[in-house]
């Protein structure tokens, strides 16, 4: 199975939305290049490992964001400066069930 190049990321930007916003929710953008890098396609849904927790939250292509950096919308436990990595989910590994025979 091939790996794929994935170095952290710093958070340069953080968005907060409010209940009334049109658009709210979790979502991370990165430059086209970095995601390109990574195997990651706009709309797709990403891991987001931070130091605190991990959460999904779909991909935005954003060409403004320097090079190496992501701006998080709505992510808990991420704040700005902050190193994350970014892993496509694997959706084809079964799940661990036990081993109940």
């Amino acid at each position: 199975m091939s790996q794929v190049y994935n170095p952290p990321l710093q958070v340069v930007g953080f968005i907060a939305t409010r209940s009334g916003d049109e658009e709210r929710g979790p979502q991370i953008r990165l430059r086209p290049d970095d995601a390109q890098l990574r195997g990651i396609v706009e709309g797709e849904l990403v891991w987001i490992y931070g130091p605190r927790r991990h959460d999904l939250a779909p991909v935005e292509i954003d060409d403004t964001i320097p090079r190496g950096g992501v701006v998080v919308r709505d992510i808990a436990g991420v704040t700005v400066s902050e190193i994350v990595r970014i892993v496509k989910p694997n959706l084809d590994a079964r799940p661990d069930r036990g081993a109940h025979a």
